[in-house]
């Protein structure tokens, strides 16, 4: 193949690029001079342009797949958030999952059958129409939750012990009902299945925490000994109390005695996710270092914090009750449009969100909104004015007029607030706040007439 050369100019090529979920709305590629020979066979010079255009089209082949089911079966931001091999290892898993679970239905039938009627086979199915019930439920907690995990692991742990909890009723419940063993049986294990969908990604996340030399793998093998260990120990303890005389014969002592353990279990799980203590920055950790740093201009560190946290209570029920991305149709609804949505641009100019607030008698409520290219520090900076709002209220003031207010003690305090958390070593870097990506407002100049 003869070579052939050209003359064209380039030094450095920026790649910009404005993203709407999926949707890329335009592409600019900026290039200066610079005149050189390159074969047309060897393309560009090394570019940061030529080095990132192949993920342009790297999920091209997916394109005829809807968003929803990619989002619900991709992580989120694919393929950029994931390892080249990622999606290749994902579908090669998947018809090796199909066949175990089929090698499973098929041992559950082999080992339930007579030889010489068809009872076998109903309960067979029953039994694994029982499991795939179950299953069920583990695939939509992976599928819908699982962007959940990271921001309040310690939550999603325990809580995966009250469903597993539940769980485990509906199967004590058929020994007094055996005629609803399949209803009640299904429930069990799609309860059960559920608490296993999140326990297993949210203890990862703590494993992971644990791991700060780049040692999970270590971790999990000694977290394995330990979950041996234990389990050993409370199969000899089952065994002996199955064995006291007149605890296995009375089904009200043995289900009274299974409440009591399980509720001591619930109670040690509570204790052991309380000690945990993470440095880095969730909606439940930021609401108490900002409340924290507003009233006493000063902020708890890292092991206070954690004590403060509520592990049980979910944050959106938390004080003051924060809205995130709420339209700005619903921002405004009621007044008038256009004079609040220009004095609204006018006040949050320099900033990546607007917020309002939607105070009714006794009920106080923030709204917030974001705008295209917000982060996670926009997110602390309107949970910082909202607690300025919910502490230095009045009823008296206009409520513009406390906008302007506290956007005046956000611009003076906030950097302070910054550097009281590096300083007490929270992980500012990396923070667990996510912005709404459903809806986002992009701000445009008025057109020229």
């Amino acid at each position: 193949m003869s070579h052939c050369n050209i003359c064209y100019s380039i030094t450095t090529g920026y790649l910009v690029k404005e993203r709407y979920q999926d949707l890329i709305i335009c592409v600019f590629v900026l290039i200066a001079k610079l005149d050189c020979n390159v074969p047309l066979e060897d393309g560009l010079p090394q570019t940061n342009v030529m080095q990132n255009s192949h993920v342009e089209g790297s999920d091209d082949y997916l394109s005829w797949l809807p968003k929803t089911i990619k989002d619900f079966i991709l992580p989120a931001g694919f393929p950029d958030s994931v390892s080249d091999d990622y999606l290749e290892c994902i579908l090669l898993q998947f018809p090796t999952n199909v066949t175990g679970w089929i090698c499973h239905t098929l041992a559950v039938g082999v080992g339930s059958f007579s030889g010489t009627t068809a009872a076998a086979s109903a309960a067979a199915i029953r039994w694994v129409s029982k499991d795939g019930i179950g299953a069920l439920g583990r695939l939509f907690i992976g599928g819908i939750f699982g962007n959940l995990f990271d921001d309040d692991p310690k939550q999603w742990r325990l809580y995966a012990d009250f469903v597993g909890s539940a769980g485990s009723i509906f199967d004590l419940s058929t020994q007094l009902y055996p005629a609803y063993f399949l209803p009640l049986a299904s429930l069990g294990n799609l309860a059960k299945a559920v608490g296993r969908g999140l326990r297993d990604p949210s203890f990862r996340v703590i494993q992971n925490h644990f791991a700060i030399s780049g040692n999970l793998g270590e971790v999990s093998a000694k977290e394995e000994v330990w979950e041996v260990a234990a389990e050993l120990v409370g199969l000899a303890l089952g065994i002996l109390a199955l064995d006291t005389p007149g605890l296995s014969s009375s089904y009200p002592t043995l289900t009274l005695t299974w409440f009591g353990v399980r509720l001591l279990h619930l109670w040690f799980r509570y204790l052991s996710l309380s000690v945990l203590r993470f440095n880095t920055i969730n909606l439940k950790r930021a609401r108490i270092l900002v409340n924290s740093h507003i009233s006493w201009q000063k902020i708890p560190g890292i092991r206070d914090c954690n004590k403060l946290e509520n592990i049980l209570v979910w944050e959106k029920f938390l004080k003051p009750k924060i809205t995130f991305g709420v339209p700005l149709e619903e921002m405004i609804n009621g007044k008038k449009p256009g004079s609040l949505v220009k004095i609204l641009l006018k006040l949050y100019a320099k900033e990546k969100y607007f917020l309002v607030v939607n105070q009714l008698g006794t009920e106080f409520e923030i709204f917030v909104s974001f705008k295209e290219g917000a982060t996670s520090l926009s997110v602390l900076r309107s949970v910082w004015q909202s607690y300025w709002l919910h502490q230095n209220r009045s009823k008296s003031d206009d409520v513009l007029s406390q906008l302007e207010q506290s956007l005046i003690a956000l611009n003076d305090t906030f950097d302070d607030f910054l550097l009281q958390l590096e300083r007490s070593g929270w992980e500012t870097n990396q923070m667990y706040l996510k912005v709404p990506k459903e809806i986002s407002i992009q701000e445009q100049s008025p057109a020229s007439s």
